[in-house]
């Protein structure tokens, strides 16, 4: 009896949660930290490029 609950758990969980809006979330986290990231690398060498220039 313990395992037909678990297998109705999980089957109910499977089908009432949905995989593409998780995905979704995943996408557009991994998105801004892209973008905060790629704005980071180009601060950091125009910081290192306008700093060599004034020695």
């Amino acid at each position: 009896m313990k395992k037909l609950s678990l297998y109705s758990l999980a089957m109910f969980s499977l089908l009432s949660l949905t995989s593409c809006e998780a995905v979704e979330t995943i996408f557009k986290a991994g998105m801004w930290w892209g973008i905060i990231l790629v704005v980071g690398v180009i601060g950091i060498i125009l910081w290192l490029f306008s700093r060599g220039k004034n020695s």
